[in-house]
């Protein structure tokens, strides 16, 4: 006799905090759910079952984590709260004493959360019937046992896919808790990330981008390099476009650049952390290369593809970044031949080498640095945005809400308005469409276009 689906007609909520790849970890278990009979909660209804998916990268991180799982708590009296992620993995304890968590999921055991429901659900049920609120159970190794990779897509917009192809991380640099929270560098395979991409293109993706913690790495457990990932996704019909999510600058070879230009559907346009413009803060954090070679690998892309949008990462307020390190920092940066900024604020994390290191700066000081490089980045940004003025590029359409302009970016990344259109109309949402770029919006956050019939 077939044993009864406890699960099923069951209604869940998806919470997800953090990177690209946990929004992807989630939009897995939530395919995996609905394939158990459990759909998403409507707006408004109590759900039966909470997953929160949690971020620890920096203090804030943790913070609006626990302001999550509290939230889901209030707001689903009665339900199963499942909370995984980073924060679940290096705070476990923590995690499980807040009031109304059922479970606790670390790294190893994500990929086994619909069978700790099954197994966790008519416990709970009972429980809540009989009034008792236990503490959460968790289910969790520490970071030397977490080894499993676990595969992950996610339909992020209606344009946009996004797959897990690596996880975890080797390079312990001092100032992060990453290595910590998802363990050694791993990654899946060839074959099941390209049908993992076949999926998606059946579903109807034109853009993936591809995700990991440190995704140069890909290739580390099972012996592939990432340059034949590449090549093989290149070859999937219907995928009109593939970004690479972010990549180390050391890992960002000449192969994969000279690979790009020439390729079918990989996007002009790279995301790469430089964290800091200082080889003495570089050195400080244990990063794998100096201020010279960054700035020779911007110029090896510039040379591959002229056009592209170069994002980068930058950390400010590192302890041991003095003044005049900030300052070179600035200095570096403003010198680049780079697209836009993302910056971040130094966070101390519990276990990281950084913490031994001398000169904390205030925090006060770590805001006014932000503010200085956000503005150097908007800078660069409407730069790169005005070389564009006038040009013809093509433009991934994204129809947002009814009587707005639709949306879209170019291939290398330049974001576009365009008249509006009615809603379903053909053009309105996932086609590629030829754009001539006209100039800013009204608050300067896109190009206008218009579309070339």
């Amino acid at each position: 006799m077939k044993e009864a689906n406890c699960l099923d007609g069951k209604c869940a909520v998806f919470v997800t905090l953090g990177c690209k790849l946990n929004f992807a970890e989630t939009s897995a278990l939530c395919d995996r759910l609905q394939a158990q009979g459990v759909r998403r909660a409507r707006p408004g209804e109590a759900a039966d079952i909470c997953i929160v998916n949690t971020c620890t990268v920096t203090e804030t991180s943790n913070h609006k984590s626990r302001q999550a799982i509290h939230r889901v708590v209030r707001e689903n009296p009665g339900a199963l709260v499942v909370v995984m992620g980073c924060y679940a993995q290096a705070c476990a304890e923590q995690v499980a004493a807040i009031g109304g968590v059922g479970l606790v999921v670390g790294m190893e055991q994500k990929g086994n959360v619909v069978e700790l429901l099954r197994r966790h659900f008519p416990q709970h049920a009972a429980r809540q019937g009989e009034g008792a609120t236990p503490s959460g159970h968790i289910y969790s190794t520490d970071r030397k046992s977490i080894a499993s990779f676990v595969p992950s897509c996610s339909r992020g917009t209606r344009t946009r896919y996004f797959i897990k192809i690596q996880d975890g991380c080797d390079y312990f640099c001092t100032y992060c808790a990453i290595p910590m929270a998802r363990g050694r560098s791993r990654n899946g395979s060839i074959a099941t990330v390209v049908e993992q991409a076949r999926k998606a293109a059946q579903e109807g993706a034109r853009e993936i981008v591809i995700t990991g913690v440190n995704i140069g790495d890909f290739g580390k457990s099972t012996g592939e390099r990432l340059l034949d990932l590449l090549a093989e996704l290149d070859q999937i019909a219907g995928v009109a476009r593939y970004r690479i999510s972010s990549i180390e600058p050391n890992l960002l070879t000449p192969e994969i650049l000279e690979f790009c230009a020439k390729s079918r559907a990989f996007m002009p346009h790279f995301h790469i952390p430089l964290q800091s413009g200082s080889d003495a803060v570089l050195q400080l954090m244990h990063r794998r290369y100096d201020t010279r070679f960054f700035a020779e690998k911007i110029q090896s892309v510039r040379q591959f593809l002229p056009h592209a949008f170069i994002g980068v990462d930058v950390i400010v307020g590192m302890r041991g970044e003095t003044p005049e390190l900030f300052e070179q920092t600035h200095a570096f940066v403003r010198g680049l031949d780079i697209s836009q900024l993302h910056v971040f604020t130094y966070s101390e994390r519990p276990n990281t080498a950084a913490l031994r290191i001398p000169y904390a700066v205030e925090e006060k000081e770590k805001r006014r640095r932000s503010q200085l490089l956000m503005a150097l980045s908007e800078e660069k940004r409407k730069s790169f945005y005005r070389l564009h003025v006038g040009s013809v590029r093509p433009v991934l359409t994204e129809h947002g809400q009814a009587g707005q302009p639709v949306r879209g970016f170019t291939d290398n990344y330049v974001r576009v308005e365009l008249p509006r259109l009615p809603y379903g109309h053909p053009l309105a949402d996932n086609q590629i469409v030829q754009v001539q770029l006209g100039d800013f919006n009204k608050d300067q956050t896109a190009l206008i276009g218009t579309i070339k019939e």
